[in-house]
This record gives C-alpha cells, sequence and structure tokens, in this order.
C-alpha cells in the first residue's frame, strides 16, 4: 500500500524520486483519536505536517487509536479526516491527491490491552518489512487524560517501542499535575518508561506565531534591545489573556484546577519566560535555550498571597450546582479570573512588575504581550504640530499580539518612536496600520506593524517542531518543576480566599481593574454592596406575607436578597454596638445556612468593625479544628480568614484538648463557659446567630433531649443523631440570655419544619427551637421563601 502510494505521489509530481525516499518511514499514533482536541486540531496538524514534509524523504503512515471498539471507532475517525482542509495557497488538485494518500495512510486501532500494543508493534513491523522501509521513529500523542499516561506509557516501554536506531518521540498534553508533589509524581512515572529527550510536554501557546517569535524578534534586533531591555528603561510588562466565554459545561475541569492553574502556571508563564530570560549565544542550540529558561525561573521572586488577586463570574456557581448537582448552599471559591505581580531578582529585571492576567466572561477575546517602556521625554512643540507617529511624547512599546481582539491576526508591534525592528522577510511582512484602528490609545499608524506571511494554527506548528526535534518549543521536567516550585505556594495560601464577584462581559466596568503598589497588587475600586439586582418577581400564589412569626419579627426574601439583608443588619448592630460600648461579641453557629452569610460578610462589608468584634462558636463538632466537618474549619475558611480579626478575639471552642476529643474530664464546657463569664458581661451576648435543622434542633440541641434545655450550666456537651456524634454547644439558658437572637433559614428542604415550628408553642424537649426567647433581648426570623411558601 505504501509503495503505491508513493508511485502516486511520483505521478503527481509531489515526490521527487523513489530513490530519494530513503530517510525512513515515520509512524505516529494518535491516542484518543476520536476525541475534543483530535477532532478540533491534531488530525489537521498531522495532515498539514503531511503536506508540508511529504517530499521531505520521509514515508508516513498514521495510526489513530482509543478505547472505542474497532468499527465505531473507525467511522468516528475517518468522520473527521474526510472533513480535512488545505491552506488556501494549496492547489486544489494538489490538495485532493494529498488528501486521498493521507486517508490511505490512515487507520484506526482499538488500545485497550497490552496485547492490543503487541498487535500493533507487529503490524508496523509488517509493513516495514513489507516495504523494505527503514525506521526512522515513531510519534505517540497522548490526547489522552494524565491519569491514563502511566498505563500506556508501561504498554508503549514494554511493547511498542522501535528498534535501536531509530527515536522514540512522546508528546504529551497538560495538565502535567495540579501542584508540585503531584507534578513530581507523575514525572517519576514517565521517567521510568521514557527517557528525558523523548518527552515532549505541549503548552499549545509556544505554538502560537506572536509568542513563538519573541526569542526571534529578541535575537535579530539585539543592536536596538541590548540598551533598553532592562530595569532602566522597561516600566512594566503585561502578559494577558482574556475570555468572553465562560466555563459553562467545563465546570468539572475548573473546580479541580480553576483559572491560575489553567493558564497563568502554564501559557503566560512560558510567555513571561521568553521576556526573562537571557539569550544564549547560540539560538538553535535547544539545551542552552532551555537552561536560560532554568534560570530565569530561578530569579523569580516567591509570590505572597498579596501578590494576587481573584475574581469569579456571577453565574459560575450556579453552573457548578447544576453540572455537579451541588446543593443551592455550595459555595466555590474557584477563580475564574486572576491578576498576579511578580518581580524577578535578576540583574536585569529588579524592580520591574510583571502582569500576569486572565479570566473568563470578560468583555472581550484577546491575548496580547506588552512591554512598555519608560518615558522621559517632554515635547514643548504642541501635539498638533508634531510629527505624529515619531513623537518621543507618545508612549514607547512593543506588543506581541497572539490573537482576536481589535486586530484579530498574530501581530508583532513596534512604537515609531523606537526603532524599526528587523524581522525576517519569508515569515513576516510589514502591514499597513489603519488611523482608524487604535491598539492601547496609539492609531495603528503610530507602531511598525508586522504579520506572518502565512498564518498557521499553533498545533500544525508544534507537531511540525516535534517531527524536527525541537524541544525547545516543549517544556522539560526540569522546567516543569519549576514552574509548579513557583506557583505552588501561592495557590496553597489563595486556596480557601474569596474571589470578587463580577457580573460579567461589558458589564464588568471597573470591578476588575488592578493597581500595583509596593510590590502588592489590589482591585482600583472596592466591591459594591449590591452587585446585581436580578428584579426577580415575587411568588404568585400568596398576597401578603406576615410580619411576624412565632410573635417576633420576621424578615423575608428570596434568598440572595434575604443573605444581603441580614448581612447588613449584622454590621449596623456591631457598628452600633462598639459606638455604645467599644467592642461587639457575636456568637455563629455552625451547619450550611450561614456559609452564604459568612461570604457575604468577606465580600460586601469592608466598613465592619472587625478590629473591635470577638468571634464565637454556638457550637462545635466533637473533631479536630483542621477537619472539614469543623465549625470553625468552615468559619474560618469562608470568613476568618479574608478579614481582619485579631487574633485573641477569635473563640474556638476547646473540644480538642490533651489529644482527646470531648473528653468529660477535661473539662472543655468549663473552660469555654469561664472565658464567656471572662469576657462577655454578664455572660449577655450582642448577637448569636442560629439556624434550624430539620428536625427542629438549633445550635447542637437535639430534640428527645433534655441536655443544655435548663439549669445553670451555660455550656454543655451533647448527642447529635448523625455523624460526627459527639457536640459542644452554648445552653438554651446562654442562648436566651443574648441581647439579640437571628434565626436563619433557607431552602425549600426546610419548609416542613418552618410550617410545624410557626405552628407549636413552646415545646423545646420536641423542638429545640421552640424554646428560643431572649428573656431581655430581641428575636428576629430571617426565613427565605423558599423555607416560608414551599
Amino acid at each position: 500500500m505504501l509503495r503505491r502510494v508513493l508511485c502516486t505521489m511520483l505521478f503527481v509530481g509531489a515526490l521527487p524520486s523513489l530513490a530519494e525516499v530513503s530517510q525512513g518511514h515515520i509512524s505516529v499514533v494518535l491516542l484518543g483519536a476520536t476525541g475534543d482536541l483530535a477532532k478540533k486540531y491534531l488530525w489537521q496538524g498531522l495532515f498539514q505536517l503531511y503536506m508540508d514534509q511529504v517530499s521531505s524523504g520521509h514515508s508516513f503512515s498514521f495510526h489513530g487509536a482509543a478505547l472505542t471498539a474497532l468499527e465505531p471507532g473507525q467511522r468516528l475517525m475517518f468522520d473527521v479526516l474526510k472533513k480535512l482542509a488545505c491552506p488556501p495557497d494549496e492547489s486544489p488538485n494538489r490538495c485532493a491527491v494529498l488528501k486521498d494518500q493521507f486517508l490511505k495512510l490512515s487507520q484506526y486501532h482499538q488500545l485497550k490491552t497490552a496485547e492490543n500494543y503487541t498487535v500493533l508493534n507487529r503490524e508496523i513491523e509488517t509493513l516495514l518489512r513489507q516495504e523494505r522501509l527503514k525506521e526512522a521513529g515513531r510519534i505517540f500523542y497522548f490526547s489522552v487524560p494524565p491519569f491514563a499516561y502511566t498505563e500506556i506509557a508501561r504498554h508503549i516501554n514494554s511493547s511498542c517501542r522501535p528498534p535501536p536506531g531509530a527515536w522514540l518521540r512522546v508528546v504529551l498534553e497538560k495538565p502535567f499535575g495540579h501542584d508540585l508533589e503531584s507534578a513530581q509524581q507523575l514525572a517519576a512515572e514517565l521517567s521510568s518508561f521514557f527517557r528525558e529527550e523523548e518527552m515532549y510536554r505541549v503548552d499549545h501557546y509556544l505554538g502560537k506565531q506572536a509568542v513563538a517569535h519573541i526569542l526571534p524578534f529578541r535575537d535579530q534586533n539585539r543592536q536596538f534591545l541590548d540598551p533598553i531591555w532592562n530595569q532602566h528603561h522597561v516600566e512594566r510588562v503585561e502578559i494577558v489573556l482574556k475570555e468572553t466565554v465562560d466555563a459553562k459545561g467545563r465546570t468539572s475541569f475548573y473546580e479541580q484546577y480553576g483559572v491560575i492553574r489553567d493558564v497563568l502556571q502554564n501559557h503566560l508563564t512560558e510567555a513571561l519566560m521568553f521576556l526573562t530570560m537571557e539569550l544564549p549565544a547560540n539560538m538553535s542550540r535547544a539545551e542552552e535555550v532551555l537552561q536560560r529558561k532554568l534560570e530565569a525561573f530561578q530569579s523569580l521572586r516567591g509570590l505572597e498571597k498579596t501578590s494576587a488577586v481573584l475574581g469569579q463570574y456571577q453565574a459560575y456557581a450556579s453552573q457548578v450546582q447544576e453540572e455537579l448537582q451541588k446543593t443551592q448552599d455550595y459555595i466555590s471559591t474557584t477563580p475564574t479570573f486572576a491578576g498576579v505581580l511578580i518581580h524577578s531578582d535578576s540583574l536585569r529585571w529588579e524592580g520591574v512588575p510583571f502582569l500576569l492576567t486572565s479570566g473568563k466572561a470578560l468583555d472581550e477575546r484577546v491575548g496580547y504581550v506588552r512591554v512598555l517602556f519608560k518615558n522621559r521625554a517632554y515635547c514643548t512643540q504642541r501635539e498638533t504640530l508634531r510629527d505624529a507617529g515619531h513623537s518621543h511624547c507618545k508612549a514607547k512599546q512593543i506588543i506581541f499580539y497572539i490573537g482576536h481582539g481589535t486586530l484579530n491576526t498574530p501581530a508583532v508591534l513596534v512604537s515609531k518612536n523606537l526603532f524599526r525592528p528587523v524581522m525576517p522577510e519569508g515569515s513576516w511582512r510589514e502591514a499597513v496600520g489603519h488611523s482608524d484602528v487604535q491598539i492601547f490609545g496609539q492609531p495603528l499608524s503610530d507602531y511598525y506593524m508586522y504579520s506572518p506571511v502565512k498564518e498557521r494554527d499553533a498545533y500544525s506548528v508544534l507537531i511540525s517542531n516535534i517531527y524536527h526535534g525541537r524541544k525547545d518549543f516543549f517544556i522539560t521536567t526540569e522546567n516543569l518543576l519549576a514552574s509548579w516550585a513557583f506557583w505552588t505556594p501561592l495557590l496553597d495560601s489563595i486556596s480557601h480566599q474569596t474571589p470578587r464577584l463580577y457580573p460579567g462581559g461589558v458589564e464588568n466596568q471597573h470591578l476588575l481593574d488592578l493597581e500595583m503598589v509596593s510590590g502588592e497588587v489590589a482591585f482600583t475600586v472596592a466591591e459594591p454592596v449590591e452587585l446585581l439586582n436580578p428584579n426577580r418577581p415575587m411568588p404568585s400564589d400568596y398576597k401578603t406575607i406576615q410580619s411576624k412569626f412565632r410573635q417576633s419579627p420576621l424578615v423575608s426574601a428570596w434568598s440572595e436578597d434575604l443573605i444581603s439583608q441580614l448581612a447588613s443588619d449584622i454590621e449596623k448592630t456591631a457598628s452600633r454596638t462598639v459606638a455604645r460600648s467599644g467592642q461587639f461579641h457575636l456568637a455563629l453557629s455552625g451547619g450550611s445556612s450561614p456559609v452564604v452569610l459568612f461570604q457575604r460578610l468577606a465580600r460586601h462589608h469592608y466598613a465592619f468593625p472587625w478590629k473591635h468584634t470577638h468571634i464565637w462558636l454556638v457550637d462545635e463538632r466533637c473533631v479536630p479544628l483542621t477537619d472539614s466537618e469543623s465549625n470553625f474549619f468552615n468559619l474560618h475558611k469562608h470568613l476568618l480568614q479574608s478579614v481582619r480579626v485579631p487574633y485573641f478575639n477569635i473563640h474556638p471552642m476547646p473540644v480538642h484538648l490533651n489529644q482527646r476529643l470531648c473528653v468529660e474530664e477535661d473539662r472543655g464546657t468549663e473552660l469555654y463557659a469561664k472565658e464567656i463569664m471572662a469576657l462577655v458581661a454578664n455572660a449577655s451576648f450582642d448577637l448569636v446567630l442560629l439556624g434550624v435543622g430539620a428536625d427542629g434542633h438549633t445550635a447542637s440541641l437535639f430534640p428527645q433531649s433534655e441536655i443544655g434545655l435548663e439549669g445553670a450550666q451555660t455550656v454543655v456537651l451533647t448527642e447529635s443523631p448523625v455523624k460526627p456524634h459527639q457536640r459542644m454547644s452554648f445552653s438554651l439558658p446562654l442562648i436566651n440570655k443574648a441581647r439579640q437572637v437571628f434565626v436563619l433559614v433557607l431552602g425549600k428542604g426546610k419548609h416542613e419544619i418552618t410550617t410545624l415550628v410557626s405552628r407549636v408553642g413552646r415545646e423545646p424537649r420536641k423542638w429545640p427551637v421552640s424554646g428560643v426567647s431572649p428573656s431581655s433581648g430581641q428575636l428576629v426570623w430571617y426565613v427565605d421563601y423558599e423555607a416560608l411558601l414551599g
């Protein structure tokens, strides 16, 4: 078959002669051949490789592989191959022949077991023997999830390696782990099967033409850049990837990774390295380029929590709840927007801010790398009389425009008041700038602008580099681990940080604008108290809602508006109390309902007098405070770590003493009671926040138990009907000594108990919440429409 294909190519004049086909045969195996990435990019990239190299002296065969059985897999794969396209400049006749031959050289395999790999190896060897061809090498492209890498690697290593004298190139797609530890583990597993020179980790951004040209541009323009490519002349650098799409349909991936792992740790960091690394003397030596890149990593200053700002578009939470079947009170802290300020401690770049920014649901789709130079010029001539393009008073910048946005094409732009750059004539051409199109506030006519002679898809570029063995376009193990070592401390420090909410698209306005001050980055404007006003209609099946519930004031609204009102009421109470007595004692319950309130307080209430507030726990589960089941753990995660409460004003319940949990002899309840008596005047809290369980329990006071319902004891140990069974709780008498008690009830799941409690009298043994009645304070019920009306 292969020889017939070569003869056909000779006939149409695509190959010089059969005698010249002597460099050997290359087998390309695409694993995951029917997946989305293969359909969108990889098959087209392989076809482009075939078109480019058909006359190179190598022969090819292409093997699509997946877990799908032979017939359906074959059908799916060839449906994709039939849609492959040639570049516009390719003649129709040659295109038709090339496409026909590519299809004939392609076949599908089911690769599921070790035996399947053995059979594939045998088929490749048989083909080579029948066609009397020497094997040059094999490319295995892993377009599969990383969890499958190890098993596939084992099979290739044991039964599908090429013979001695032929090379092996294994291509790996990100993600390469989600932190330093997981990346080290995956790297160790792969290194037991493949040598470093055999592995090609893909970051498709390195195939973007503007990104790929950063190093050649620096090399070819050394005469202009050497004096100014440093801290004395560069004001700042921006590396940006903005997207208008959101994460809908990908929330499962996004919940695990978020925008920093998805974009900044890889794509934008690679561009950063190209900008900051020292140029080797010989740019053609891949090992020298990679070594300089590693040195650039090592010069980066460690990131702090204040090095980043985070955002999350408003609809993300509901998308996660819907796609991942999370409950309505599930709160995600996954960032969909991030701005990170990076500094290098190298002599060249010390003090220069590098801002890496990316996000979803933004106002435009665009990617660029912008180097903005300092401008010390003062121009005496009025602006209208100056040579506009070359005026030294205008901004001086170099922009590597990755694509989309205003230009909608890859481009390199250099301000005319800097220098006319040297560009390779065969691959880049000067474009005429239209004065009516502006980039960063300047007309295109102010720039020397160059665009590719032939635009190429990133994967086509990278597949070509794999063929040529250009390792400097890929991520080595050493550089991968250096990147994760840099990013992991920041990721750990912000793992529970609450991101700023933004509405998405043009409505974001200035919400995500950043400023860099004293080595830190922050949003320029405070987050508004009410970001969105959904103006949802009231339920139609009632006319009025009583303003009382169990003879106490009732506040009712949709859950989002209810939480907003409750947070505002707590802040007002706190401010009034601090003004009156100098401090505010707030006791908070655990459970799921308060979580959204904690988030609201953390995100929106910057005027809250946290400095003068004491935080207490109404109840606690008998687990270590670092356990995710702990009420204190969730309070810390969703509120305390985001606000500035003095350390000694935080009072977790002492459930873990003497390396034991809630043992009576340890007297944890007495310790907490004494702390309350010492700090809270008359043991009367300024505000106690409670919830209600579906069985009518409140705090950790449960039905059918008399513990904590009466008597002098203020803090008690109780038993829950659900795990973890042991609890510590305020007693009902202590709760009823509070100046104010707010009870929060959310969701349809609480409708039945809400209705029941509204009708019963004071029967705390059956329904402990019915015993809440402050003796000299006020009780207010905050009940959302779903709990109230069903």
